[in-house]
């Protein structure tokens, strides 16, 4: 059953992609009243978000030392929704409302703005207004679904009301690829997500918009080929990564093998849910930028356990956060282009227009952000007193804990292995990585598709590389694996495999 439920799902996320990229494709082709050049919509963007910072960081200074709501305001504001607090025990349901539900929508917003304003530049268009783009991205987008979606969830058993605002949030939480959780136990509590049923609208939530938007990029590009094969490219990548937890997790842990326990690894899960339940959304919440949990995933097996890992390491391609996904994979397609023009002795093009040294170094620069914020966090976490106070496990355990904490946090995801404590270094080093790793590469997106604006296209020849072909998929699939595996390769081996390979129980 666990098989039929995983081709079920990816079925019926089949059929959305269509129909809600196409019209999210419609809401965003408008002629904007007052268009903006790509250092304008940034600067909007980061003055619009340090303002969400500021009024968050107030509203949240009575509930919280000043370091947590440093960390707390930075990944609310940055659609990371990273927790070191117990939700319904340190915030009121009123906070919950005004301050957390209203950035779960306009930081997903953010996200949605700056993927159509790359996709107008690449396409040739006026990149468009980001106040504009935002008031259309959350009133005929987020909102409409999430109020649809509440009263679904509601139905179906999930907490509403003035005290506990739960199903509205919940769906936001999921829709807009956020992932904190009213509770502290996030999706593995009944009043966030009580059946099956809603387990399966949760996920479906979380790869709708991210993975619809391939439709939206093919139609306003022009090509409705281009979508389908980054869709494809996603896929793949996607349904690797659920194939190999879910048989990871139908077997039990070297430590339960030691113990003499036999089938799969029930620990850490919730058994409403299954292992299929928990398999898949383990992979759907990394593979996005959600980070919600519907179980511990510090019990998942060392291979189980790494796949939320590499999922992170492709930094938000694989579907990724909405609006977040679409744009790294772009970047990924950018440079896949130009390792294959490389290969083939000609100027890289896409779409007809030629990549050149200003936009490929901005590309490079961007991808790299996230990776390096990781791997110098991680460093001085288990290198420092002040970090090493908040590693709760030992061995390649604890190691997994600090390497996974930041590579959420710089990937705006949220989820983590539980254990890794929220002391003041955590909080500040947290926080400053949530912020570094959202708003560097979104600058550095924006600058791309300023440059990619007003390029002239060159019709196609005969020795243009298509980038709508399976090879082409192969070629970009090959660009994101080697990129995420040669940059935490060698991190990756020091934690989950070196626990995978080992009898002890850490």
């Amino acid at each position: 059953m666990g098989w039929v439920q995983i081709v079920i799902f990816c079925a019926i996320l089949l059929a959305i992609v269509p129909l809600l990229g196409g019209y999210m494709a419609r809401v965003f082709t408008y002629e904007a009243r007052r268009p903006q050049s790509w250092k304008g919509y940034a600067f909007s963007v980061i003055s619009f978000s340090l303002l969400s910072w500021l009024m968050l960081f107030l509203i949240l200074a009575s509930r919280m030392p000043w370091d947590l709501n440093f960390n707390t305001t930075s990944s609310f504001v940055t659609n990371t929704n990273w927790q070191y607090y117990a939700g319904e025990t340190t915030l009121t349901g009123f906070i919950q409302m005004v301050g957390l539900a209203v950035q779960n929508f306009v930081s997903a917003a953010v996200g949605l703005c700056v993927a159509i304003v790359l996709i107008r530049g690449i396409a040739g268009r006026p990149l468009g207004n980001f106040f504009e783009d935002l008031t259309r991205a959350v009133l005929r987008v987020l909102l409409p679904i999430s109020v649809v979606g509440a009263l679904v969830l509601a139905s179906q058993g999930v907490v509403q009301s003035l005290d506990l605002p739960v199903a509205s949030q919940e769906i936001i939480k999921v829709l807009g690829t956020n992932g904190g959780g009213f509770f502290n136990v996030n999706s593995a509590m009944p009043f966030e997500n009580p059946t099956g049923l809603t387990n399966f609208l949760e996920m479906l939530a979380m790869l709708a918009i991210p993975a619809a938007l391939t439709f939206t990029y093919g139609r306003m590009v022009g090509s409705a080929r281009q979508g389908w094969a980054i869709f494809g490219v996603m896929f793949m990548l996607f349904a690797i990564g659920v194939v190999v937890v879910y048989l990871a997790e139908m077997q039990a842990t070297p430590a339960q093998q030691a113990a003499g326990l036999t089938g799969p690894n029930l620990e850490g899960k919730e058994l409403r849910f299954g292992t299929a339940g928990t398999a898949l959304w383990t992979a759907i919440t990394t593979a996005t930028s959600t980070g919600a949990v519907n179980g511990a995933f510090e019990s998942l097996t060392g291979l189980g356990g790494l796949i939320p890992m590499v999922n992170m390491s492709f930094g938000e391609s694989v579907f990724g956060g909405v609006g977040t996904g679409l744009y790294t994979m772009l970047l990924y397609v950018l440079l896949a282009v130009f390792i294959g023009g490389l290969m083939v002795g000609r100027t890289p093009e896409y779409l007809g227009k030629k990549l050149e040294a200003r936009e490929i170094k901005l590309v490079v620069l961007a991808l790299l952000v996230s990776p390096l914020l990781v791997l110098v966090a991680t460093s001085v976490a288990i290198a420092t007193d002040y970090g090493q106070a908040s590693i709760y496990a030992a061995g390649p355990q604890g190691f997994s804990e600090s390497l996974y904490a930041y590579m959420s946090q710089a990937n705006n995801n949220g989820s983590a292995f539980a254990g890794y404590t929220g002391l003041t270094f955590a909080d500040l080093v947290g926080g400053l990585v949530m912020l570094l790793g959202r708003f560097v590469p979104i600058v550095l997106t924006l600058a791309i598709a300023g440059a990619m604006l007003n390029k002239r296209v060159a019709p196609a020849g005969l020795g243009t590389m298509r980038t709508d072909t399976p090879t082409f998929a192969g070629l970009t699939i090959g660009t994101v694996v080697i990129v995420g595996a040669l940059t935490f390769l060698p991190a990756l081996l020091l934690g989950p495999v070196v626990q995978g390979l080992t009898t002890q129980l850490f």
